[in-house]
């Protein structure tokens, strides 16, 4: 995955960051993801809405006291300004503040990578998706499981008919850390992913679900056109949906269930797929990332294993390390982060990447709040049919 950088066009990307300072969990990831490669150098950063914090955090990190902000509006108009300003920023912030900092840092000309979801209302994702086609800049949404290998090898499946027409989808994400009212405690995950004001109408569904969404949607390719939800909060006291139950109708009349819960004991990080076609079915579990389960109709059940030569082209070219060694949540990461970057190396001179290239967009992070919404809308009206629009 690392590339030689034989002039300016292959340097390191210049790499900024809004949020993820000390106390926060996702940033450590993104940083984690954006060196593994290679290509990006963390160089500036507004790390916490808290001065002192933003302040201690930049320190820790090395940064220089001149590129450490105290608000992201600052950081933008600054960096935009300097000759070896930020190429590019990641957004790494509690969900109410993606929208105003990814808007702050494309109309500053920087390309922006954001956490998911993209915002917390639909019509804050249309805005600021009309702003990011405007600018012409790259807008990726990190939605790390689409860089699994074996993730990618399923959706090549796909791709290629071996499925056969796709008439089931069934995806799943359970957790159970939220199983008490955790953010009584004073845990800052827990604090804001519970609060309408910072995570937006969904907890649970927002939080998760979006994951176990775009995982389908990423696979299969198939649009959404309808679905049917039951959010509920079993914690008693909690803001926001805990759990969710949701039907699903697709556009080439395939159905499919969507389950996405934080309060189910036993279960860590249980992200799980099944896809069933004309011709066979597809089983994909997180959490054992390397095994693709695959179910040709009157034939055996055979497994493919990452790095054993069954895997495709589209595995192998996110693929790591060798066969028999976990790869995983940060390499899944580490491929968006390096994805992006050929974009960017692309850019540099006005080129596109190469056509093997890909990442979620800003589209993808349009349809995840789309889902959302319409989960929401469609669990306060009884769980009634509504489309996703």
């Amino acid at each position: 995955m690392v590339e030689a950088r034989d002039d300016a066009r292959h340097a390191r990307i210049r790499l900024g960051m809004v949020g993820g300072g000390e106390g926060a969990f996702i940033g450590a990831v993104h940083r984690m993801a954006a060196r593994l490669d290679d290509h990006y150098t963390v160089v500036a950063g507004c790390l916490s809405s808290t001065p002192e914090k933003a302040q201690r955090s930049g320190q820790a990190l090395g940064l220089d006291p001149a590129r450490i902000y105290g608000d992201f509006a600052a950081m933008a108009k600054r960096e935009a300004r300097r000759k070896d300003g930020i190429e590019a920023v990641a957004i790494v912030t509690p969900n109410n503040m993606h929208a105003p900092a990814a808007a702050a840092f494309l109309k500053a000309g920087i390309h922006v990578i954001c956490d998911k979801p993209l915002t917390t209302t639909l019509n804050e994702a249309h805005k600021l998706r009309d702003l990011a086609r405007k600018s012409g800049l790259i807008f990726a949404v990190t939605h790390n499981y689409t860089g699994y290998p074996m993730v990618r090898h399923a959706r090549a499946m796909v791709q290629a008919g071996e499925l056969g027409d796709i008439r089931v989808v069934q995806v799943e994400y359970a957790q159970d850390w939220l199983t008490t009212k955790l953010e009584d405690s004073g845990q800052k995950q827990a604090g804001w992913r519970t609060d309408p004001k910072r995570s937006g109408a969904g907890g649970c569904i927002g939080d998760i679900g979006t994951h176990a969404y775009n995982l389908a949607d990423y696979i299969t390719g198939i649009p959404v056109s309808a679905l049917c939800a039951e959010l509920s909060t079993f914690v008693p006291g909690r803001a926001l949906d805990d759990n969710a139950q949701i039907m699903l109708r697709y556009a080439n009349g395939a159905r499919g269930l969507l389950w996405a819960s934080q309060v189910a004991p036993g279960n860590e990080n249980a992200l799980a797929i099944r896809i069933y076609g004309a011709k066979g079915g597809l089983c994909w579990r997180q959490e054992h990332p390397n095994q693709l389960l695959w179910s040709p109709l009157g034939e055996a059940v055979r497994t493919i294993s990452r790095g054993t030569g069954a895997a495709s082209a589209a595995a192998a070219r996110v693929t790591r390390i060798p066969s028999g060694h976990p790869e995983g949540y940060l390499e899944g990461f580490a491929t968006i982060y390096s994805e992006v970057a050929r974009a960017i190396v692309a850019a540099r001179s006005s080129a596109a990447p190469a056509p093997e290239v890909h990442f979620p967009t800003i589209d993808d992070g349009v349809r995840g709040v789309a889902f959302i919404e319409a989960a929401v809308r469609s669990s306060a009206a009884g769980a009634r049919w509504v489309a996703l629009g």
